[in-house]
């Protein structure tokens, strides 16, 4: 009788054991729950809002990359081709023969007193670089795609370096439009120094132009087929084969809009000494710098989603 009432104590006390520590481990559990309920802190990274400004430090930190991307465009340009850096020549060269052979000999085109060859060509020239500097910004982006989804760096390179490339194409001309006009007995003037300023007007207008057409190839993949057909509508819109004198007084204002008639004007004015360009020509620079600031704004908006609609 004794025995059985130790065993039971034993028993009870046994139980008191165990549900004590049942109830130990079910505080702790709540201690671990209320632990792990409580909220780290979260960062979440948003795209900025609004317009962007430009960082040129940012884009001098990164000159070097500019410089590479202006190489790589001419070697992968020239790369295995048989007559390398002629084609620069042979493109121009061969349109100012038809021109001359169909507006200057056939349709007799006016050209101030010039010989048409050299009109048609110190025209042609400007030409060429304004539609392959704006053609190779426009396309930067999407010829970069799989650059642009993995590594960082200032987007406004892509289209720069498009820009910069063609002005080697541009130099290897020149040689043979100054040979053209040794040829035809004309010496450049003091007037050359003014050159740069319609150069770097015409690359201002093509960065501009190369920064909206970029950002919006990115969305709309339009836009690629519609710049060719641009440039061949800009190439008898501007005044390549003609003379902007053959304009009457009233369509003069309206003519002026167009950028590239002063820096065409501008380029035979330098080169040839033909009539200076008119007061629409400042209407040309206004038109250009409002090009070009808006192009930059309206790219550095749409920055932000290029790596995702790419």
């Amino acid at each position: 009788m004794l025995a059985d009432t130790a065993w039971a104590r034993r028993q009870d006390r046994q139980a008191t054991q165990q549900k004590g520590s049942v109830q130990l481990q079910w505080v702790n559990m709540d201690k671990v729950q209320q632990v792990g309920t409580t909220t780290a802190p979260v960062t979440v990274i948003r795209p900025p809002k609004g317009w962007i400004p430009i960082n040129l430090r940012e884009l001098w930190a990164y000159r070097e990359l500019l410089y590479f991307f202006t190489w790589r465009d001419l070697k992968v340009r020239y790369r295995q081709t048989v007559l390398g850096f002629a084609w620069a020549i042979i493109q121009p060269l061969f349109m100012m023969v038809v021109f001359s052979l169909f507006f200057g000999t056939l349709a007799k085109v006016p050209s101030d007193g010039i010989p048409y060859p050299l009109f048609s060509y110190a025209a042609l020239l400007p030409w060429t670089l304004f539609s392959s500097s704006m053609t190779r910004s426009s396309n930067s982006l999407l010829q970069d795609a799989n650059l642009l989804q993995k590594v960082y760096f200032p987007r406004l390179l892509m289209p720069l370096a498009g820009i910069l490339s063609p002005l080697v194409d541009f130099a290897i001309a020149f040689v043979i439009l100054i040979a053209l006009m040794f040829y035809f007995g004309y010496t450049p003037g003091i007037r050359i120094l003014a050159l740069p300023a319609f150069i770097g007007l015409e690359l201002m207008l093509a960065l501009g132009a190369g920064l909206w057409l970029s950002a919006l190839s990115a969305k709309y993949r339009d836009i690629p087929y519609v710049v060719p057909f641009l440039i061949q509508l800009g190439l008898f819109v501007s005044p390549v084969v003609y003379s902007s004198n053959l304009l009457p007084a009233r369509f003069q204002a309206i003519y002026g809009l167009n950028p590239m008639a002063g820096v065409i004007e501008g380029f035979r004015w330098a080169l040839l000494v033909t009539d200076r360009p008119s007061n629409l020509f400042f209407v040309s620079v206004a038109i250009a710098l409002v090009i070009l600031i808006s192009g930059v704004f309206y790219f550095r908006r749409c920055e932000k989603t290029f790596a995702d609609v790419v």
